[in-house]
């Protein structure tokens, strides 16, 4: 990257980068539907939410450590970007020994967690008694999934997505298999997802670092006086510290629209619920050119080029938009179709075709946040990302106490729809300080 020039960072680099994680991302709710429907053949409710529950609590404590990749992402894209293979390859040990670290303390305090889980959403006692049956056994490959957003990151930095996209096909395509082995073949039931699980998250870690092998086939992954260099880890934990507190603050806006959405009856809460999937879908399709932006920025700033950061920002926002724009496009000719597809109460899909035209708009308007967050991730902007979110935050705040007592539901898809704008403003404002940061 430090000898190419602004013209070699072409359309095709973009794309090469951003297909794979949006196939990648294709993948995942297809294991949701197969993890459901393998355990609905036993012909009882309680497995269904069991899995349900127990998937939800695990991924909530996995997900805390999100920042792990968005980190990873960054700070290898720019050493990748100075020719620091050295700090490359100890990057990696660090994200791994990050990772592992989290999951054996995610073990070890499993107890503790999972009541605390199960007070903040309270189940039946059948339900609670298998969803604990399913999260004690998965909970052991919590390291596994934990390191595996290390690997991911480092890969993405690496423009390797095509691996991240055999990866996941590897991961998801197993636990399927398992699946239907476990539960049809041998009725394990609600263990038998968790046993299927377990086996892919710990064969996905496997697979990743063998994707890994070259780094390893030198013994710079292994100099302890740079893996364990203080400054480093200083700026790699001040770093993700940022991006935990900017993910925290988005994650409440959502569980607050959710909670919102509840306190105007069950048929909204259903509504919003089904129309929330079609952000998912969205968001899913715009990660893949938000970790072009990733990669590329942070190769560029790495190299000190700003002509580089412009283009790799202008392309992949350019590619973004054109996806948001096509995905509004769709959602505004299948999407009630799809809201038919995701539920059958005839009350819900009416009240959700109200709402629908909201998330026609969405993905251009998120699209501006959604590829801002890349370009600030991959310049390691952290507190930018920070700072910037704490203020959409309140502007978010300051929108639901005006618009959902005025204007109900429609007020609360207002405020969601005024949140990204606030993103895409208040980054872009610092856009030109990143610019100028990076060299004349």
């Amino acid at each position: 990257m430090t000898n190419t020039t602004a013209s070699e960072l072409s359309h095709r680099r973009v794309l090469n980068i951003a297909v794979p994680v949006v196939l990648s991302n294709a993948t995942v709710p297809i294991l949701g539907a197969v993890d459901t429907g393998v355990v609905g053949q036993m012909g009882l409710a309680a497995p269904i939410g069991a899995v349900g529950i127990g998937a939800i609590i695990l991924s909530a404590f996995y997900w805390v450590f999100g920042f792990l990749r968005m980190g990873t992402v960054g700070l290898t894209a720019q050493a990748d970007g100075q020719g620091d293979h050295a700090e490359v390859a100890a990057l990696l040990t660090r994200a791994l020994m990050i990772g592992l670290g989290a999951g054996v303390v995610i073990i070890l305090l499993q107890s503790a967690l999972f009541w605390a889980a199960f007070q903040v959403s309270p189940a039946s006692d059948e339900v609670e008694t298998l969803a604990r049956q399913y999260m004690t056994v998965r909970v052991w490959s919590a390291p596994a999934a934990i390191g595996l957003y290390g690997v991911t990151g480092w890969l993405i930095a690496q423009e390797r997505t095509r691996a991240v996209l055999v990866l996941q096909l590897w991961m998801n395509g197993l636990n399927i298999a398992l699946d239907i082995w476990f539960v049809i073949g041998l009725g394990w039931g609600v263990q038998g997802v968790a046993f299927a699980t377990f086996l892919a998250e710990w064969s996905g870690l496997f697979l990743g670092l063998w994707f890994c092998r070259h780094v390893f086939a030198n013994a710079a992954w292994r100099v302890w006086s740079q893996v364990f260099d203080a400054a480093r880890w200083k700026r790699m934990m001040l770093l993700n510290t940022d991006i935990l507190i900017r993910s925290l603050l988005l994650e409440a806006i959502f569980v607050s629209f959710m909670f919102m959405g509840a306190g105007q009856g069950d048929v909204t809460l259903a509504a919003n619920q089904v129309l929330l999937q079609f952000l998912m879908i969205a968001s899913y399709a715009l990660d893949g050119f938000a970790f072009s932006a990733e990669a590329l920025v942070g190769k560029a700033v790495g190299a000190k080029a700003p002509k580089l950061l412009r283009r790799a920002a202008v392309l992949t926002t350019g590619w973004g938009m054109a996806s948001a724009v096509l995905i509004g496009f769709g959602f505004a000719i299948l999407g009630g179709w799809i809201v038919d597809l995701m539920t059958t109460a005839p009350e819900v899909r009416t009240l959700a075709r109200v709402y629908l035209p909201y998330l026609v708009f969405l993905p251009v308007i998120g699209c501006g946040a959604f590829m801002l967050d890349g370009v600030f991730v991959g310049a390691t902007r952290s507190k930018d990302m920070r700072n910037m979110m704490l203020l959409s935050f309140g502007v978010y705040v300051i929108c639901v106490s005006v618009l959902v007592p005025m204007l109900g539901n429609h007020g609360l898809w207002l405020s969601m729809l005024i949140s990204f704008v606030a993103r895409t403003a208040t980054l872009g404002a610092r856009y030109p300080a990143l610019e100028r940061s990076v060299g004349p």
